[in-house]
């Protein structure tokens, strides 16, 4: 009878030392005292380990049936991290969605870490749910944090190491609903007073100011104003064209494209760089130019003196924390409420609906949905109440 390719190699005795041992790939791993409860559970984890990190040709159509069912939570979590941190990934660095799901598997790991998944049910992802409401996180990020437990159950249940009952169990627990829930409701998204930014625009750097007035006229992202160079501006047509090397809805295969009339134009000609590939708004360049306004003393040439505040080099592009840190700093100093980047395309989403309607904000703002651009679009009540007092 012909070898079975890709069998997981066996649970094996190594009699000169009396430890359980096991060849995976021509190396030898040593799991500890043979048939002790220890070395089973080190054998279990490593061939899981070994099933999921080789190629998907050579991969076993499922591990034996005595070690799925023994399988420990701990040792998913392992193998969906190996996964997640080489998927999650995006222009050679991990995205914001890998550490989401290592703050959502947390209280997971807290409770049922060394218990067998298949033994996890509707009642302990309910109890993972009352850790998080006790951690004072709001319904949505509950939710949403839920929703990623439930994910790594069905990426294991792709791979046949997860039995698809226990994931038809966990997708029986309903979502939080408002006002039915402890959990605490976040605060709405509103728009920046105007007020509050001209206190911020006076306190940063040319490039943030820039950058907020751009976010402020165009509905840009945060992520799409820091990114931008020469060679991504289509500057042949009256309209200008920002064409992103990278945004959020990429790995979708949709296009963004932002038009950047008149005002933007203003905005960015100060900006613009021989360097075709080089990033318009630079904290370097910031930098330079603070220290070209320095008035030199007892004979030193500007390029020695130093900038407060500046002890590290600066680099050469804004990234999103470092332009959201710019803001927070201003906003200490302006002793005003904190507010972030992406609040202001709440500002053009408010403006653009009530001056073009919803669906030219949808379009601007670069949402498939208009419902998503509803979130964004504060409704004119002062409108509205302008018009009861008429008719009403």
């Amino acid at each position: 009878m012909p070898r079975l390719k890709n069998k997981p190699p066996d649970y094996c005795l190594h009699k000169a030392s009396g430890q359980a041992v096991v060849w995976l790939d021509g190396c030898q791993h040593y799991l500890g005292k043979y048939g002790s409860p220890e070395s089973h559970a080190a054998y279990r984890r490593l061939i899981t380990e070994w099933a999921v990190a080789r190629p998907l040709a050579t991969v076993p159509k499922q591990l034996p049936a005595e070690i799925r069912a023994d399988l420990r939570v701990s040792e998913l979590l392992v193998a969906y991290l190996e996964f997640a941190r080489e998927y999650y990934v995006k222009d050679g660095r991990p995205t914001g969605e890998y550490r989401n799901v290592k703050d959502a598997i947390r209280p997971l790991q807290d409770l049922y870490e060394s218990a067998r998944v298949w033994d996890v049910g509707p009642a302990a992802l309910r109890g993972v749910r009352e850790r998080m409401i006790a951690a004072n996180l709001s319904r949505k990020v509950v939710n949403a944090r839920i929703n990623r437990i439930r994910r790594i159950f069905k990426w294991g249940v792709e791979r046949e190491l997860v039995d698809p009952a226990v994931l038809q169990g966990l997708q029986s627990v309903a979502p939080l609903k408002k006002g039915r829930s402890k959990a605490r409701e976040s605060d709405r998204v509103t728009p920046v007073s105007q007020d509050h930014i001209d206190a911020v625009l006076s306190r940063v750097t040319k490039p943030v100011q820039a950058m907020i007035r751009l976010q402020l006229v165009t509905g840009m992202r945060p992520g799409e104003v820091v990114q931008m160079r020469v060679c991504d501006i289509d500057m042949s047509g009256k309209i200008w064209e920002y064409h992103p090397a990278s945004h959020k809805t990429q790995h979708h295969g949709k296009e963004r494209i932002i038009f950047l009339g008149p005002q933007a134009q203003e905005i960015v000609r100060p900006f613009l760089k021989p360097e075709v590939d080089a990033h318009l708004f630079s904290p370097k360049d910031a930098v330079l130019a603070a220290r070209e306004n320095l008035k030199p003393k007892n004979g030193r040439s500007r390029r020695t003196l130093r900038v407060s505040g500046y002890r590290r080099c600066p680099a050469k592009q804004y990234t999103r924390n470092s332009y959201q840190n710019a803001i927070f700093k201003a906003c200490v100093k302006a002793e005003i409420p904190a507010w972030g980047p992406n609040r202001l395309r709440h500002n053009a989403a408010t403006f653009l609906r009530k001056e073009f309607g919803i669906e030219a904000a949808r379009v601007i703002l670069g949402h498939t949905s208009a419902a998503v651009t509803e979130i964004y679009a504060e409704m004119d009540r002062k409108r509205a109440a302008e018009i009861m007092a008429i008719v009403g």
